[in-house]
């Protein structure tokens, strides 16, 4: 009898992506991972694949950028029995914040976390829903150097590879379950 391993068992997830072309600009195509979240089995299964390489302890808390960095990073936090701490937009945390500004693809923004979201010398593993200029992620990765955190490595549903994200990100290794 063949014993199925996790990864054997693995859904295609590219079938749960939806491409909205020419959003937010044209040009732009958007991976909506909308249809993904509506599946159950998808989603559990997202998230099992982006948690799996970090079974073992190598991590101390899990961070992530709104909206959908919290929608993946908060069940993978769960999954791994580690703090989420979050990362937003200016003027949403109750307290004292680093703030970061940054580069997107389409444009710009600025992202905050509480001063003591990560403590120093705490592993951290960054989590967004897509690596494409790395833009969002580099942020996320300022900021926990801000606290005095190590970035352990970034973890992703999804990598544009085309956009080169990967290279902003270096040298933090780097997760990623679908590949475009």
């Amino acid at each position: 009898m063949e014993i199925l391993t996790a990864v054997s068992m693995a859904m295609d997830l590219k079938r749960f992506v939806r491409d909205v072309p020419d959003f937010p600009k044209p040009g732009i195509v958007f991976r909506d991972i909308t249809p993904l979240l509506a599946n159950p089995q998808a989603f559990q299964d997202a998230v099992e694949q982006m948690a799996a390489p970090f079974l073992g302890g190598t991590v101390d808390v899990v961070a992530a950028a709104e909206a959908r960095g919290f929608i993946l990073a908060a069940p993978v936090a769960l999954r791994l029995k580690l703090p989420f701490v979050p990362i937003r937009k200016p003027g949403k945390l109750p307290f004292d914040t680093h703030r970061h500004a940054y580069d997107l693809e389409y444009g710009s923004d600025s992202l905050e976390m509480h001063v003591d979201g990560i403590q120093p010398g705490q592993r951290v593993l960054v989590i967004d829903d897509v690596l494409a200029t790395g833009g969002t992620v580099g942020a996320c990765i300022r900021l926990v150097e801000q606290c005095g955190g190590q970035v352990a490595a970034c973890a992703f549903l999804i990598e544009l590879l085309a956009l080169r994200g990967k290279e902003r990100v270096s040298p933090f290794p780097i997760h990623s379950v679908l590949q475009y």
